[in-house]
């Protein structure tokens, strides 16, 4: 599965719609330019230098040579800049301030109020910014450091699947001979067969690099060994299929293989959804150790049926049915063995069943080949329904835990936010549901995402705090029924009325473009919006989208993103202007006095427009808006306008 640009406030910083969202199958997507609305007649582009003086008595154009270069220039001349210096950045290994360029870059396009299809210049920029980035992003993340939101690992097989040995490589048949006896001593529900393709990986596993891979497995097997086995006790499968998702992943649910595959089962998307895995803009189930478990074992059920061979439906596991199924059909063999001689199977695939093989004999008595591995202990957690949707950091900080540890027990959340889901389950440390419940409830639910706690510590005041998270103290006084001036006791926990940062991603724009398979209905799912919400934000007649198209998606199911996106306003401190329901300021008119006005954005307005009608500035509306530093202004949006000073 390849990634998809994840564009939240329509920036390429959203890459994590490319990795951990938009894995969606092999097949690359076409790439259509941005459709953005083209600006007024009467307003002027960025970068516009205004009327030229005309000297002498002929009024008209300048001489083609010294015309003044058009908005269009100027803004591909910005762009361009801001791209080749995140170029030199990201070369320089400086990732941070090349994604900021790259942001900007983009950021300057979409809100532009220009259509970059209409202007082949506009349109190939974009599109060479989208491909370029989207390869650095590629390369950074296989480096472990990309720029996706959601920091995931590379897969184990992907290190070891494509590894060959000589074919003249031949074993000593005496250590044939010894591996199959010590295969007596150990019990087993799969069959075992030993030969030289399997000694080979498993004279590699005993190597220092192979060593490393194995004692990594089974050191996290710890975690997960005790669910695993009883998943698939009540699936009626051999536990030693345990290995195969050690072989994976070495049981790290967020393992992201080179081809797309997630979690410690591998699943790809598609594949996911067959067995139930949900995948959307918050969630990512091929993550969750669990449900991903019942899905494979499952999957693997099903593989049986059809071969009648473990080896075969190991293999199809793998490469899909579709491979073993037509390998049989070619060479009439039915036997793992005899397609692997035969090179009827993929490189990886011949490889797969082996390198699983290898590890079971090793795992099953390490101390035998010199491994001696503590695992780790096993996941336990209380399994609560929040109801509501809700900032992580505000779950550590109510039940004092670290937020590594949080992000640890729920690796399917792909943001800092569970979703909208009544239904969701959060996982908790052992022991912390009932206290939980009882903290949550002084904060009212529609809080939860953008409001914090913090314990004080000697010798912070309420003026203190109140500067570390950027509010009014007056505000923090108020949410926790304290005086102006009252002393702060080292350990209390306070109510934080607004968080340091705004809700990372609920309602703010990205650009989506279709790919192969992908229906209008699929699209909605994994953004938790509705088919009408997409038919209306992109002008859609029917519920048909061609490969290719750039859609509009506003994440989480709100049809308009919420006002400013600049966090929530402060309990206790000046009430914001009620919105007014004015006619469109006709051009001239300012906003009068010293008081803001909320104007709601009409069909055809642009920034600059709006800016112009208010004898303001784009830069003054961006900076009291700043949601628009992501994405152009949408009919419906309620913007405010403060008057130039």
């Amino acid at each position: 599965m390849r990634s998809r640009w994840n564009k939240s406030k329509a920036r390429l910083s959203l890459l994590g719609m490319v990795l951990s969202l938009s894995l969606a199958g092999c097949e690359e997507s076409a790439r259509r330019p941005v459709q953005v609305r083209p600006p007024e007649a009467a307003s002027a582009p960025p970068g516009e230098l205004g009327p030229l003086p005309v000297d002498g008595g002929r009024a008209g154009t300048l001489p083609l040579a010294l015309q003044p270069p058009t908005g269009v220039e100027v803004l591909i001349e910005r762009v361009e800049a801001a791209f080749q210096s995140g170029e030199q950045n990201y070369k320089a290994g400086h990732l941070v301030k090349a994604r900021r360029d790259f942001d900007q870059a983009v950021d300057w396009l979409l809100s532009s109020g220009l259509d970059l299809q209409s202007d082949p210049r506009l349109e190939q920029l974009y599109d060479r910014i989208v491909d370029t980035v989207h390869g650095y992003e590629m390369a950074a993340f296989r480096e472990g450091d990309g720029f996706s939101e959601q920091q995931a690992e590379p897969a184990a097989i992907d290190e070891i699947a494509e590894m060959t040995f000589p074919s003249a490589e031949k074993f000593d048949p005496r250590i044939t001979e010894r591996v199959q006896q010590e295969l007596q001593a150990v019990a087993h529900d799969l069959p075992l067969t030993v030969n030289d393709y399997v000694l080979s990986y498993l004279n590699f596993f005993q190597t220092p690099r192979g060593r490393a891979i194995v004692e990594n497995g089974l050191r996290r097997s710890g975690r997960f060994r005790a669910m695993i086995a009883r998943v698939l006790r009540e699936e009626g499968l051999p536990q030693d299929l345990i290995y195969l998702a050690q072989a994976e992943s070495s049981f790290k649910p967020s393992a992201l293989s080179r081809a797309g595959a997630r979690g410690i089962w591998q699943f790809m998307a598609y594949r996911g959804r067959e067995y139930g895995l949900q995948r959307s803009w918050w969630v990512d189930e091929r993550q969750d150790p669990e449900k991903a478990t019942r899905a494979a074992a499952r999957h693997l059920r099903d593989l049986y049926q059809m071969f009648g061979d473990w080896y075969l439906a190991m293999a199809a596991y793998n490469s899909g049915p579709g491979n073993v199924s037509h390998a049989i059909e070619r060479t009439g063999y039915a036997d793992f063995w005899e397609l692997y001689k035969r090179n009827a199977l993929p490189r990886e695939t011949k490889n797969y069943v082996p390198i699983i093989l290898a590890l079971t004999l090793i795992a099953k008595d390490a101390a035998r080949y010199g491994l001696q591995v503590e695992p780790e202990a096993p996941v336990r957690a209380d399994v609560v329904k929040p109801g509501h949707p809700i900032d992580l950091r505000l779950v550590a900080e109510t039940i004092d835990v670290d937020l590594e540890t949080l992000k640890s027990l729920n690796p399917q959340l792909l943001r800092m936010v569970t979703p909208a889901n009544s239904e969701f389950e959060l996982r908790l440390p052992e022991g912390n549901a009932e206290r939980f419940f009882a903290e949550i409830a002084a904060i009212p639910p529609e809080k939860w995402v953008s409001w914090r706690r913090h314990r004080v510590e000697e010798g912070e005041t309420l003026d203190s705090v109140a500067r570390k998270y950027r509010v009014t103290s007056s505000a923090i006084a108020d949410a926790n029924g304290l005086e102006a001036r009252s002393a702060l006791k080292p350990g209390d926990k306070l109510i934080i009325p607004a968080a340091a940062r705004p809700q990372p991603t609920l309602g703010k724009l990205v650009r989506y473009r279709a790919r192969r398979g992908d229906t209008l209905e699929s699209i909605a799912e994994q953004f938790d919006v509705s088919v009408a919400e997409l038919r209306k934000w992109n002008g859609l007649r029917t519920n048909r989208v061609a490969r290719g198209t750039s859609l509009r998606v506003y994440p989480g199911g709100r049809t308009q993103p919420p006002r400013g996106q600049s966090g929530s306003k402060d309990v206790g401190s000046k009430k914001a202007p009620a919105e007014r329901s004015a006619p469109p300021p006709t051009p001239g008119s300012a906003a009068g006095g010293d008081e803001a006005i909320v104007h709601r954005v009409r069909q055809g307005e642009t920034l600059w427009s709006i800016a112009r009608a208010y004898q303001t500035s784009v830069e003054a509306v961006r900076a009291a808006n700043r949601f628009l530093f992501s994405r152009p202004p949408q009919p419906g949006d309620l913007l405010m306008i403060r008057p130039s000073r």
